[in-house]
């Protein structure tokens, strides 16, 4: 039932996301402008990574496109609770996991495929990275994506309006994108500044998918984006779950 009952609330936001298509491709605008202005201006920086600026600034912007948007994904459970359609889903029997994970999965779609044209565009700007990193970088976009909006949902459950909620995002997503190297290696920081970002997750995430652009797939930073990803989605979904299940009850 878990299944069917996922499938069915996917299904159901899926077709309104495929009905907004400019909304689709709008979403990988920002990412496509950094690659467009900025990428340029890092091609002759030495960036203290292995590979081209081309493979330290793709997978960053890569794991950007997931983290401002999932981010900003409870914005839309905030709407759903004013018009009611929450609560209309949440007096039926569909699993209240299902209500969380048909729209975090939904999200997690819009963002790989966002993200796949991202790096089509890439490579037409000079990047080369082997396919199984390329495929990774997607993996880790689809698991941020996951974890961050179902952190999101949650958070639109228990705030009342957007103009609550929009603050509160921005407070978690701009220091996150600052401490975390997305768009140069943290190595270039003054060694303050590298120690303070450890404490941030993402930081273990755009590490990961730097090797893997590179093509190095059994190193540490691999091994601790994979398991600070998957216990963050983890975390993540059951926190979730449990709101959609308690708030407003």
């Amino acid at each position: 039932m878990l299944l069917h009952d996922t499938t069915l609330i996917y299904g159901r936001y899926l077709r309104q996301s495929l009905r907004s298509r400019f909304a689709l491709l709008f979403g990988v605008l920002t990412p496509l402008l950094y690659l467009l202005f900025f990428g340029p201006l890092l091609t002759e920086l030495p960036l203290g990574g292995q590979g081209s600026s081309w493979q330290v600034l793709v997978p960053g912007l890569l794991l950007q496109l997931g983290l401002f948007g999932a981010l900003f994904a409870g914005f839309a459970v905030i709407i759903e609770k004013g018009q009611g359609v929450v609560e209309r889903m949440r007096v039926t029997p569909i699993s209240r996991l299902a209500l969380l994970l048909g729209r975090a999965l939904r999200d997690a779609t819009v963002f790989v495929f966002q993200a796949v044209l991202l790096v089509l565009a890439a490579l037409g700007m000079g990047l080369r990275a082997p396919l199984a990193g390329v495929l990774i970088g997607f993996a880790f976009v689809a698991l941020l994506t996951l974890s961050l909006a179902s952190v999101s949902y949650a958070l639109g459950m228990k705030v009342r309006t957007p103009q609550e909620f929009g603050p509160l995002i921005n407070a978690v997503s701009m220091p996150s994108m600052l401490l975390s190297g997305l768009m140069l290696p943290m190595t270039l920081a003054p060694a303050w500044l590298d120690v303070l970002s450890h404490f941030v997750p993402f930081r273990y995430l755009v590490d990961a998918v730097r090797d893997a652009y590179v093509g190095h797939y059994t190193t540490p930073h691999m091994l601790y984006g994979t398991l600070v990803a998957l216990g963050f989605t983890a975390l993540s979904v059951t926190v979730g779950t449990r709101v959609f299940r308690t708030a407003g009850a």
